[in-house]
Parts: structure tokens; C-alpha cells; sequence
């Protein structure tokens, strides 16, 4: 069964935006515009700790977030994103719109 993909209801018009979905496996987080369809795998527990630090302010234990030199966001070290699409995310996140992908 393929994945169903959310976005953030605070991306700007279009699809490309960060997209979270769940599994068997567990959840998926991946940048929509990315052309090698990367994307980071993890665990209910782990995303649920990523969006607590999120709402919080606080550091993520087990998903890093990191601001590149060049104005990026880089999270688990795997997705890439521009700063624009990282605050939809962070608003949709402190907006309770993925909570129920974690535990």
C-alpha cells in the first residue's frame, strides 16, 4: 500500500513542501521537490520527540535539525529543505496538524 503524504496546511500554494507519513515500517519525512526522493525513516517515538522539541524550543534527542552555511535546514542529517518550507513545517507541527504520527 503506497504511502499517503501529508503536508503542512501552511505551505505556500503548490506541492513542494516537507511531507510526513507513517507505515509498517514506521514514519517517513521527505521534501517533495527533492528530484533523488530522499527520504528520512524513523520511529513514531523519534518524530514525536522531534515535533515536542518543536513546540517547545527544545533539542530533538534523536532527529537532529541543522541550519546549513548556505541557508538550508538539513533534518536527520538525510532531508534538505529551504528555510521557507521548514517554518511550514514548524507552524503545522506547533499547529498539532502531525501529532498523530507519533506516540
Amino acid at each position: 500500500m503506497p504511502a499517503h503524504w501529508q503536508r503542512s496546511s501552511y505551505c505556500a500554494q503548490g506541492e513542494a513542501c516537507l511531507n510526513v507519513a507513517a507505515d509498517a515500517a514506521g514514519v517517513k519525512v521527505a521534501e517533495s521537490s527533492d528530484p533523488d526522493g530522499v527520504i528520512l525513516h524513523t520511529t513514531p517515538d523519534a518524530f514525536a520527540s522531534l515535533t515536542h522539541a518543536l513546540k517547545t524550543g527544545g533539542p530533538s534527542p534523536y532527529i537532529e535539525v541543522a541550519h546549513t552555511p548556505d541557508g538550508l535546514v538539513r533534518i536527520g542529517g538525510v532531508v534538505t529543505t529551504t528555510p521557507e518550507k521548514w517554518d511550514a513545517f514548524v507552524l503545522g507541527v506547533r499547529a498539532g496538524e502531525f501529532d498523530h504520527f507519533g506516540r
